[in-house]
């Protein structure tokens, strides 16, 4: 495997940057190696948010901001109506979007998965913001990144809370590519 780059987009107040250190930690799990970087803008909920996440088989000594990733992903669909999400994609790249229905992106390939209604579903709320990052991987995992039994592993080793791990089950089940 050469470096894997992703780049997860969320607004603040959503769990992308605990999403990211969950995917690493999943990928560390997995026998690779991996960091989880965040990039705050303005710090408070609702705002945009990006984090950064790298996974290969050798040590990473990169430790900033990923410009041409490999794969996208976006928790919340608004957000692309602030950032360009697609901006140094990869050609060939992926895009997984938190959407009850498939998006097009010329050039890519997408998925999506109601990351939201699973979070309700599982009562996964915080202040009133359904909170992804634990049904988000679960479909990371539906992608191949890494493997379900290490996305069970890191998300029992961070929460006590049994949802968690049935959110993400959920996602990997519901995931369309």
């Amino acid at each position: 495997m050469t470096m894997y780059e992703i780049r997860i987009h969320s607004r603040g107040g959503q769990g992308g940057v605990t999403a990211a250190r969950l995917l690493a930690l999943s990928a560390v799990h997995d026998g690779k190696y991996a960091t989880a970087c965040p990039f705050y803008g303005a710090e408070r909920r609702g705002a945009p948010v990006v984090s950064y996440v790298r996974i290969d088989d050798t040590p990473i000594r990169i430790y900033s901001q990923i410009k041409k990733p490999d794969m996208v992903v976006v928790l919340d669909a608004s957000v692309m109506d602030v950032v360009d999400v697609l901006q140094g994609l990869k050609k060939g790249g992926k895009i997984l979007v938190n959407s009850t229905h498939k998006k097009e992106f010329a050039g890519f390939s997408s998925s999506h998965v109601d990351l939201t209604g699973i979070a309700l579903r599982e009562n996964l709320v915080i202040a009133g913001s359904p909170i992804l990052n634990t049904p988000v991987l679960g479909a990371l995992a539906k992608t191949g990144i890494i493997s379900v039994d290490s996305a069970k592993k890191s998300i029992r080793e961070m929460f006590t809370d049994e949802r968690n791990v049935r959110a993400a089950e959920a996602a990997y089940g519901e995931m369309n590519a």
